[in-house]
């Protein structure tokens, strides 16, 4: 995945200069109409007024939101129909503080228009609005309309419909059937106020005050209280994003596991990042699960253990270095092969030609000293300048740290940026070509993408093949919620491609030696069931060690409700097949003040 942080601020920035652009292009008729709410949002996804100009549109105000690119506020209608596809509630878009409070009852004419959160090229559904409005306050002091309950039993267990086929797929035109399908039940409230009780926190409090629970207690739980998204077919139909109408300093900062007790509610919206969102105007209380961090076990003397662990974009300039450190010798057991993905060049996101990461690096590796680690050496190859992705200027790439102590790496020359590693037989033996090498880096297939690091080493005599991974990630697919279902994954046409190379790689080695230790690990960005890790696994030249786990531990990243498997250790045949060790180290992803969105990967075996 891109960093959660900087993919939301170019997010932000998008929506702010898009919102007046990103509703569907309709045609407004000379004559206002007079119509119910319910009449508004009609019983599909688009607007039978869209388009259209209203008037006299009737409602209680039930929330109303004063900040960000979206200001306005909600009403709801407290004379419902008879029909349960069609909401009782709509946004009324002011795009300045609105003059309105909550118990107002008031009418408002205006335009119906479909907006859709971010764009329409980013697949999202729309939000029925009303636009450009006159409002009228009738009186004030009003009940608000009581919240619908959204609980286990109300939300269908059925995730979507497939969409139509001659529309692309889009669900846009179907009639809702809210007690089949968790999508269409969610938008037929879409605007109305919605109340959850005692729901479990699945996604931890970010940094722009939202977090995700589940209302599904017992859906896919996983082993310390997150819900786990284990195939394309088994969605977790309970999630839920809160977002808070009040002050961000009141916002309760929740770990997974922890719970929002009591009732928390407010008008339902939709949103670019995630899709369905109470916005409360009531929070639960926040009770803590008391989550701790995992700590994985030792090696032994004769295990080698080798880990990956994305530090997310680290350069000089951050303050994680010692907590870096820290896990890596108190979390990790200080392993002896490291493979670090999204280190920075010495400047960070400068973006001055510089590509040399000897400060970062080494910053890292006196941190981990000074937390009681082993002084590690490094190797690397330093990328083209802004040719691998991430964040520009950053430069990041894949570092092996190693504990020379305990396993040597074998210098081989000839590696650099632009050349391909390859395989030779020596004595009947794999050897690399250079040592560390990148695989075939010319490729299209590492087009704006990490190319793999090729590294040997030598643990107790016993040559060992590493090879370190950045996929090119999820940006760019359609988000679960999207109006397109199944949605469109458009980003992972080039991990295939990617995932294809290393594996040919991989039976390269093999063919050479069949019994040779190979690891392909890293940030794959896909999932353990995805066509990537198939493809990775072709021929059974790897295989994906966390599937070892407990279904229920398969994760090493939380994103939007789905705990998911994002970071992968792949092992050859003879890895396999001998007495090895996996644990998904969970120090990050499932807390609020993670210094890294991903959890470290380790594992422990001898070769």
């Amino acid at each position: 995945m891109p960093s959660k942080k900087s993919a939301r601020l170019a997010a932000l920035t998008v929506a702010a200069v898009c919102s007046a652009a990103s509703t569907v292009a309709l045609t407004v008729p000379a004559q206002a109409d007079t119509v119910a709410i319910h009449d508004i949002q009609g019983t599909t996804r688009i607007s039978p007024y869209a388009g259209k100009a209203v008037t006299g549109v009737a409602g209680i105000v039930t929330g109303v939101r004063t900040y960000g690119s979206s200001k306005g506020f909600w009403i709801q209608d407290p004379n419902p129909d008879a029909d349960p596809a069609t909401s009782e509630g709509v946004f009324v878009f002011t795009s300045s503080a609105p003059k309105v409070a909550v118990g107002d009852s008031v009418t408002v004419t205006g335009t119906v228009s479909e907006f859709v959160p971010g764009g329409a090229s980013t697949g999202n559904q729309s939000i029925t609005e009303i636009t450009k409005p006159t409002v009228t306050v009738v009186s004030s002091g009003n009940a608000v309309p009581a919240a619908t309950v959204v609980n286990a039993k109300s939300v269908p267990g059925a995730y979507t419909p497939a969409g139509d086929t001659v529309a692309s797929n889009s669900i846009n035109a179907l009639t809702l059937r809210p007690k089949k399908y968790a999508l269409d039940y969610y938008e037929s409230l879409e605007g109305m106020n919605v109340r959850v009780s005692d729901a479990r926190v699945v996604t931890a409090t970010d940094p722009y005050s939202e977090l995700w629970v589940t209302v599904k207690p017992h859906e896919n739980t996983s082993r310390r209280g997150g819900a786990l998204y284990g195939s394309y077919t088994s969605q977790n139909t309970g999630r839920l994003q809160i977002q808070s109408l009040g002050a961000t300093a009141d916002f309760p900062v929740a770990n997974v596991g922890d719970k929002l007790t009591g009732v928390t509610s407010g008008p339902l919206d939709y949103n670019q990042f995630g899709g369905y969102t109470l916005v409360a105007s009531q929070l639960g209380t926040l009770k803590s699960d008391g989550l701790k961090r995992e700590t994985t076990k030792k090696q032994k003397k004769g295990e080698l253990a080798v880990a990956t662990y994305n530090v997310e974009n680290l350069d000089p300039s951050d303050p994680t270095f010692e907590e870096h450190a820290s896990a890596i010798v108190h979390n990790l057991k200080s392993p002896d092969i490291v493979s670090l993905e999204e280190i920075q060049d010495d400047n960070g996101a400068t973006n001055d030609g510089t590509t040399a990461a000897d400060v970062t690096v080494n910053k890292l590796i006196d941190a981990i000293v000074a937390a009681g680690g082993p002084t590690y050496e490094w190797r690397s190859i330093d990328p083209v300048n802004n040719t691998d992705g991430g964040e520009p200027g950053g430069n990041i790439r894949q570092v092996f740290l190693f504990n020379p102590e305990r396993v040597s790496f074998t210098d081989r020359a000839g590696g650099d940026a632009t050349t391909a590693v390859g395989v030779t037989k020596v004595h009947g033996k794999a050897q690399l070509t250079a040592s560390p090498g990148r695989i075939d880096p010319a490729n299209t297939a590492w087009n704006s993408s990490r190319k793999p690091l090729a590294g040997e080493f030598v643990f107790r005599g016993r040559t060992v093949f590493v090879i370190a991974n950045h996929f090119n990630s999820k940006g760019g697919d359609q988000g679960l919620t999207a109006q397109y279902q199944p949605v469109v994954r458009s980003s992972e046409i080039q991990r295939h491609q990617q995932a294809t190379l290393v594996n040919a790689f991989v039976k390269n080695i093999l063919d050479v030696q069949k019994n040779a230790d190979v690891i392909a690990l890293g940030d794959i960005n896909d999932f353990e069931f995805s066509g990537t890790a198939q493809i990775l696994e072709s021929d059974g030249a790897l295989w994906s060690a966390i599937k070892s786990l407990p279904k229920n531990e398969r994760y090493t990243y939380d994103y939007q409700g789905n705990q998911q498997v994002l970071d992968q250790i792949l092992v050859s045949p003879s890895i396999r097949c001998g007495d090895f060790k996996y644990d998904s180290v969970h120090i990050n992803s499932e807390f609020h003040d993670q210094i890294s969105d991903h959890d470290p990967q380790v594992l422990r075996f001898e070769p």
